[in-house]
């Protein structure tokens, strides 16, 4: 049924309201994801460098001296994953895709005979396990637009507490790395039991003694805990930026999608208003020959 111009000039109404919130969400979100981006790649170096003494003392360590819990490998029959979506919505495929990256793992390891229970961050993930059937040990939501490093250690004591307690035999951390403003993935990082950083040129590189004080074990107990928080943390921060640099993507196709919608309905309206205006015409010259007869 054709619409009349008053049906489609509200219509047309609707959509320019609906740009106008697309647009305020895009350019919010591309004011956002420039200070998110800033924070990854300044926290990086740090994150990398961490990394790397933690490896070099791993590997300077005593032999059977140390025995950190944390860094105990066991025969693995219960898996946690730690899973980083959003509270928010209106990003495009950002949430959809690390969920479905979650499962695809989920069926892995159920595959493997394996166990697995999950400590979901984020509103988006905790609603979409809701009613999945899959065990769920913490929910974590409402957490900071930047996120801080006091969350990533509440985050991070959580994991190493439900290792410690060998009720999981490891943890497993998913979500989103951040590469650049139009490249984000899903990713999957073993949080423990914890790994040993690779090291370019590792095997080349001299072996320089270390002195540890007061002892090796004590050292271990700052180190393994500081590396395990920075990891969380620089994954929560990627997970942020990558939030935001999806939104921005997604406002902007809606937005592009609004106007490719409104130029549609402004070429029907036009031709609704010259078929009535011409309907006019006809009427009043046939009524003008009538008369005339």
């Amino acid at each position: 049924m054709p619409l009349n111009t008053k049906e489609i000039r509200r219509r047309i109404k609707s959509v320019q309201s609906t740009q106008k919130i697309t647009k305020a969400m895009e350019m919010v979100a591309a004011a956002k994801v420039r200070r998110a981006q800033q924070r990854v790649l300044a926290s990086r170096p740090y994150a990398d460098k961490l990394s790397q003494l933690f490896a070099q003392l791993v590997t300077q360590l005593p032999p059977g001296e140390v025995q950190h819990p944390l860094l105990e490998r066991r025969e693995v029959k219960q898996v946690l994953l730690v899973i980083i979506t959003s509270d928010k919505g209106l990003c495009g495929g950002y949430n959809a895709n690390l969920l479905r990256h979650a499962l695809a793992r989920l069926r892995e390891l159920q595959g493997e005979a394996i166990g697995a229970q999950l400590l979901l961050v984020g509103t988006k993930g905790i609603n979409f396990f809701r009613q999945s059937g899959f065990a769920v040990v913490g929910r974590i939501s409402g957490l900071a637009a930047i996120p801080s490093y006091a969350e990533a250690t509440v985050l991070a004591e959580e994991a190493r507490k439900f290792y410690e307690s060998r009720q999981f035999d490891r943890v497993e951390l998913i979500f989103t790395r951040f590469q650049s403003m139009m490249r984000y993935q899903p990713a999957l990082f073993e949080l423990l039991p914890s790994q040993l950083p690779e090291i370019a040129n590792q095997e080349r590189a001299p072996r320089i003694p270390y002195l540890f004080e007061p002892d090796a074990e004590r050292m271990m107990d700052e180190v393994i805990p500081a590396y395990l928080t920075t990891t969380i943390y620089q994954a929560m921060l990627d997970a942020v930026a990558s939030e935001l640099a999806s939104r921005m993507v997604a406002m902007g196709s809606a937005s592009k999608a609004a106007g490719e919608m409104i130029d549609h309905l402004t070429l029907i309206y036009n031709k609704a208003r010259q078929a009535s205006i011409t309907q006019e015409i006809l009427e009043v010259v046939g009524g003008a020959e009538a008369l005339k007869g």
